[in-house]
């Protein structure tokens, strides 16, 4: 079993230095993994400020060395899949390895989809994501590609350097608890399933989805929230090899030193 903080870079949090501090305090209290938040814009009523997910994960990996990272996750749907290529291989490779790129939907609280024009659509936001998967992947390859598909190009292009990890960049897909079974089935085609407000009994009916896709649940990474000791075991029993502990958006600087110092205990 493994355990990771995951942070919303809000807040006290949105300055990188800060965070910084977290991580090198997580490490040497021997979490495993430190994940962050990936969004553009929550409204001041709510978000006391908001920091740059991918540019405090490259300070992060500058100052750890042991420590699993990552976005957690990142709405491909409204990303150009070149850029998130170019970004994703020049963090694994600033972290000898370390990154875990977390992909799904995200959503529109508040507008932060709706406010700059992106699509809105559930629909079409998983056609756009999981066109954006094969290209990334296909990018991430390092071969020529030829892509030209509904919502994305790749046209006669290679992407060189590629990933420390091979054969690619590990990919957790994002799922909902009672979400229905696409995103399941997503997420049963790449490394790992990150489960969001999802129940024991939730868990483990996802994860029959997941090995009948795949045959097995070897080497699959199935990471998941769980706040109280109990909840942790039950997570654990039903199938989760990744334990998460969330500080919520709210979280305040002292607050998350201090959960990352107690280490996993914390639990």
């Amino acid at each position: 079993m493994r355990n990771a903080m995951y942070l919303a870079p809000f807040g006290e949090l949105s300055d990188p230095r800060a965070l910084v501090d977290v991580a090198v305090a997580a490490e040497e209290a021997h979490w495993d993994g430190m994940f962050l938040w990936d969004h553009i814009w929550q409204p001041p009523s709510s978000v006391n400020g908001m920091g740059d997910a991918w540019i405090t994960l490259a300070a992060i990996a500058s100052a750890t060395r042991t420590i699993r990272l990552g976005p957690m996750i990142v709405p491909l749907a409204r990303r150009r899949p070149q850029k998130v290529a170019r970004e994703s291989v020049s963090l694994d490779l600033l972290s000898d390895g370390r990154l875990t790129v977390g992909v799904g939907l995200g959503v529109d609280a508040n507008g932060e989809l709706s406010r700059f024009g992106e699509v809105v659509d559930d629909r079409v936001r998983g056609d756009r994501l999981d066109e954006a998967l094969v290209v990334l992947r296909a990018l991430w390859s390092g071969d020529l590609v030829r892509h030209r598909g509904e919502h994305f190009t790749a046209d006669d292009v290679d992407f060189i350097p590629v990933s420390m990890q091979r054969p690619h960049i590990p990919l957790w897909g994002a799922a909902w608890g009672g979400s229905g079974n696409r995103p399941i089935r997503r997420a049963s085609a790449l490394d790992g399933i990150f489960p969001w407000m999802t129940s024991p009994v939730q868990l483990r009916d996802m994860l029959e989805i997941v090995e009948q896709e795949r045959g097995t649940l070897e080497g699959y990474d199935v990471a998941i929230v769980a706040q109280t000791p109990d909840e942790a075991q039950q997570m654990q029993d039903a199938g989760a090899n990744w334990l998460i502990r969330s500080l919520g958006p709210d979280a305040s600087a002292r607050q998350a030193i201090t959960v990352a110092t107690a280490g996993t205990s914390s639990w």
